[in-house]
């Protein structure tokens, strides 16, 4: 990886990390790349300090009387999901650690602790439907559509919600594995109304995804389904970045605009999509919506894991940039931009 700093270039490899985990691969790499050699650098030849390892643990401490009192302590690490892709498009699996450079907040990590292909990391997945007016004569389509992603992508331990948006939320059904409740879900929504995307977004990562409680690791992503206008929201479009950006939830949109030139909608879904780490899909025709949910499906069982330690780690709220790299050219990145640091307590 390579970033501007002043006159000089700075190079850094994940390879110049000291601890590394096993590799874990769950299924034949769409596409398997040749071994790559990082940049090497001063850095590099220094066994990296240690750090404390991530997430929150808990210290089982003996009280006075003989009996154990569970404390959660807070230390610092950065769960990083991230797609790769060739040039073609197509997801790129059995990639290694020192095939990437990172830099978070600008500087490198402190340790890598994690690197591993998560294909069948659990899921935690809420379809947004738009509701308003504008989509009425594809609505029924959407749905099928919609019931046909859940019934291939949740595996016993996924959970999805359902909800429909239009001036407000409908959530009609919440986290839940069987796909029969979704399709319920799915069935009571009905169009009408105006479109307050933003805000209708800004809620659904605070109550739905910022207070999930989870004792494992997981992937929090949301499938939007709109046209992209927004016509009575009070949240900005980047008010609700931040939110979704704050609740760790990868965000793709499928464009319901079948219009042959982009509008303004069309670059506001884009714009949630890059944000976090998700992609915008605009079908053609109605007929390819379905195909947008197919390749999200695929999307989500083809994706990277990364636990790393960040270096000068503050909780003082502020937005942490991300910058992750393949050293390799013929192949790109997806993940989000960065994160909230949380606040002191």
């Amino acid at each position: 990886m390579k970033i501007r700093n002043g006159a000089c270039w700075v190079v850094w490899s994940l390879a110049c990390m000291t601890t590394m985990y096993s590799q874990q691969t769950t299924q034949t790499p769409t596409t398997t790349p040749p071994a790559t050699t990082p940049a090497t650098t001063p850095a590099a030849q220094g066994a990296l300090p240690p750090a404390d390892a991530g997430a929150l643990q808990q210290h089982d401490t003996p009280a006075p009387d003989g009996s154990h009192t569970v404390i959660p302590v807070f230390v610092n690490e950065v769960d990083l999901i991230f797609t790769v892709l060739d040039k073609n498009g197509h997801f790129v699996t059995g990639m290694q650690q020192q095939n990437f450079g990172l830099l978070d907040d600008g500087r490198p990590p402190v340790r890598v602790r994690q690197f591993v292909q998560q294909t069948n990391l659990p899921l935690r997945v809420g379809i947004m439907l738009d509701t308003s007016s504008s989509i009425r004569e594809r609505f029924q389509f959407e749905q099928e559509a919609a019931t046909d992603f859940l019934l291939q992508v949740l595996h016993p331990a996924d959970r999805a919600f359902v909800e429909g948006f239009d001036v407000n939320t409908d959530v009609s059904q919440d986290f839940t594995n069987r796909v029969d409740m979704l399709d319920t879900g799915i069935r009571k929504l009905r169009p009408g109304g105006g479109t307050a995307l933003f805000d209708s977004l800004y809620k659904t990562c605070r109550d739905q995804m910022l207070t999930l409680q989870q004792s494992t690791s997981v992937r929090k992503a949301i499938v939007l389904v709109s046209d992209g206008d927004d016509d009575y929201s009070r949240v900005l479009e980047s008010e609700a970045i931040k939110m979704c950006q704050r609740a760790e939830t990868i965000v793709y949109t499928i464009s319901t605009d079948t219009s042959p030139t982009k509008d303004k909608g069309d670059d506001v879904l884009q714009d949630i999509a890059d944000a976090t780490g998700g992609q915008a899909f605009f079908p053609r025709r109605i007929d390819d919506v379905a195909l947008g949910f197919r390749n999200i499906e695929e999307e989500l069982r083809s994706q990277y894991l990364l636990e790393y330690v960040p270096s000068d780690f503050k909780r003082d709220g502020a937005f942490r940039t991300i910058y992750l790299h393949s050293l390799d050219p013929r192949y790109s990145v997806r993940t989000k931009k960065g994160y909230f640091a949380p606040n002191a307590q």
